[in-house]
């Protein structure tokens, strides 16, 4: 069975985490947001494509979610002691990640050929695909200061600032990564992790061509609600969905998505919105989705995949 997951974030990779316990890692492929791509320190810094990468790897700091277990931090200290820019974390051992990246960028290789580099040299058996080579970066308008990076909004601002606007910068002049058409036609099951729809998910969307590819792979197409009673596991999903003028809750994820997906796969905790959910035109199905417990990821994933497939 072959599965197509477009992916955004610790969401996205503790569930790529889970259908690997389940199905041969070289029938899947990961389509990766890269609205979140930032040029820092000279340095091209991929967020989500390193999350997937370093979780599937086994690599990523338990506690902090993100990141690279066991890291250091000499680096952003002597940035503090020069007065340099330091609102962005980057430890030493993660460095040399974006250090790879930037330099084959220079050479002249594509982020999907970097990308597929980084992701053999940890041993990953998918392929791990960003959504698009070409520049494309999620612009955040927020109350009182204007339209501003989304790492300036998620890092340096902590996320705590009201959202009147989302903008994809590149996308209309974008082109689907090499591969991610492709995957998206033969893929017996997609997948829409359980991501931010409107920041994680919506750049992926945003892309010419994709969102025509997805509507076209709807029957066969499985979302994830990110929105667990009303919240969202982790990050500003329910907050942002609230400020766009949407309904933070599995209905609100299911008027979303239901141009896209025939099912939506929600929580135990919003079982009771269940017939609510159908009414908008999207199958439900109830099961536990927060992948904090051992096990979950992966029975979810089976799930997912037998929904998929019907």
């Amino acid at each position: 069975m072959r599965v197509a997951v477009l992916c955004g974030g610790v969401g996205a990779a503790r569930f790529l985490a889970g259908l690997l316990q389940v199905i041969e890692p070289t029938d899947v492929t990961a389509i990766v947001n890269t609205g979140d791509d930032v040029i820092l320190h000279g340095l091209h810094i991929s967020p989500d494509l390193d999350t997937v990468t370093y979780t599937l790897a086994g690599a990523t700091d338990a506690e902090r979610g993100w990141g690279l277990a066991g890291e250091t931090w000499q680096a952003m200290e002597g940035l503090r002691r020069y007065g340099g820019v330091d609102w962005f974390n980057l430890g030493d051992r993660d460095l040399a990640t974006h250090l790879y990246r930037t330099h084959r960028l220079s050479e002249g290789a594509g982020l999907a050929e970097v990308t597929a580099e980084i992701a053999n040299a940890w041993g990953l058996g998918l392929q791990v695909l960003p959504v698009t080579d070409d520049p494309l970066r999620t612009m955040v308008t927020v109350v009182d200061e204007g339209e501003i990076g989304f790492q300036e909004y998620f890092v340096r601002r902590q996320h705590s600032v009201e959202v009147t606007d989302v903008r994809f910068a590149g996308a209309d002049a974008a082109r689907p990564g090499p591969g991610v058409l492709a995957a998206l036609s033969v893929a017996d099951v997609v997948v829409i992790a359980p991501s931010n729809p409107l920041v994680s998910i919506g750049p992926i969307l945003a892309v010419p061509g994709i969102r025509h590819a997805v509507e076209e792979a709807r029957e066969r197409t499985v979302a994830v609600s990110p929105i667990v009673g009303g919240a969202a596991i982790k990050g500003p999903a329910d907050r942002m969905l609230r400020e766009l003028g949407h309904e933070a809750s599995v209905t609100g994820v299911a008027r979303l998505y239901a141009p896209l997906a025939a099912t939506l796969v929600i929580d135990q905790v919003d079982a009771d919105q269940a017939d609510a959910v159908e009414a908008i035109g999207i199958r439900s199905v109830v099961t536990p989705t927060i992948m904090s417990e051992s096990g979950v990821a992966a029975a979810l994933a089976r799930t997912v995949l037998s929904e998929g497939a019907r």
